[in-house]
């Protein structure tokens, strides 16, 4: 057998580059991000955080579970680089303040926020232990500053979020409704109280829906992931009512966080 020769060789050579060049400018960015991994950051209050479902190790008063949703969706996509920054409590400002954290480099971004803005833990002690009237004239106040006050710091959020990590899928989930009406437990609170509580997570939703789509953002609905699971539900597994440790109260469990949040957020990204 003939041995090929140095021109030969030389020529071999050239076209395993061309060919390499050419396989490059096939996959794109896209597919050499995707064979690098994802970098993830996940922002947010305690939604995010996963307050509710235990297991926050050594995260302090941000309680960032490690069965919160942002660290399941990790957890299921191997090679992710993640950057876990949602913390307990959290408003719009803080989640702009979250944001410079962000690796430059992000691929995908997830978010809760607004609920905190809009006076979330008021409205829950003013309905737990005022009257129907005072219930429903406070989430009627909440609604208000949800519709007037809130969409433009939403907007001013999602877009620092985009200004700090250009290249990332921005994604925005929702809350949940809390309770089923009528409902087939006790939680010292009225049906009227209930629906008036339903009310402003839908008005929230509404809200965050609208702005993220103005931003360009991946709306993620988790309502309806909730029915069915939700306080006073048959099933009545995703959603603490109010519970020992106070600040797990009117939060998702561990079940909430995977069937209810992660769920849905995997259907929608994958």
């Amino acid at each position: 057998m003939a041995v090929p020769t140095r021109d030969f060789r030389r020529s071999l050579l050239r076209l395993s580059t061309a060919l390499g060049a050419v396989v490059v400018a096939t996959l794109g960015v896209t597919g050499l991000a995707h064979a690098a991994g994802t970098v993830y950051a996940a922002l947010g209050d305690s939604y995010s955080s996963g307050v509710g479902a235990g297991s926050y190790g050594s995260s302090g008063s941000c309680y960032r579970s490690s069965k919160a949703y942002p660290q399941l969706w990790t957890n299921a996509h191997s090679g992710t680089s993640f950057t876990f920054l949602a913390c307990s409590g959290a408003r719009t400002g803080d989640v702009i303040n979250q944001a410079n954290s962000i690796p430059s480099s992000a691929t995908l971004v997830t978010v809760t926020v607004g609920g905190n803005d809009a006076g979330f833990s008021d409205v829950i002690q003013t309905c737990t232990l005022g009257s129907d009237s005072d219930c429903v004239n406070r989430v009627n106040t909440a609604k208000t500053y949800v519709n007037n006050t809130l969409p433009p710091l939403l907007t001013n959020t999602y877009n620092a979020i985009k200004a700090k990590a250009p290249g990332a899928k921005l994604v925005v989930l929702s809350y949940p409704r809390f309770y089923t009406v009528p409902g087939s437990c006790w939680v010292g609170l009225s049906d009227t109280k209930r629906t008036a509580i339903n009310s402003g997570a839908d008005t929230l939703a509404s809200v965050i829906q609208s702005r993220a789509a103005s931003a360009g953002a991946t709306f993620v609905d988790v309502r309806p992931s909730f029915v069915g699971h939700n306080i006073c539900s048959s099933a009545d597994d995703y959603l603490h009512s109010l519970t020992w440790p106070v600040i797990e109260s009117y939060h998702p469990t561990a079940a909430g966080q995977s069937g209810g949040y992660y769920a849905p957020l995997r259907a929608a990204i994958g």
